[in-house]
């Protein structure tokens, strides 16, 4: 029981981080985006 709880948390665990990491980068794409000087 003990191991399915731990497999459980650090699965949830690895989520988080991965969300966390997929919305930095979201923002560091829109914060180019705003910040990019106009092309032509």
């Amino acid at each position: 029981m003990k191991k399915l709880l731990l497999l459980i948390a650090s699965a949830a665990g690895a989520l988080a981080v991965t969300k966390q990491i997929r919305d930095k980068q979201a923002e560091n794409r829109l914060w180019a985006e705003a910040t990019d000087s106009p092309q032509g």
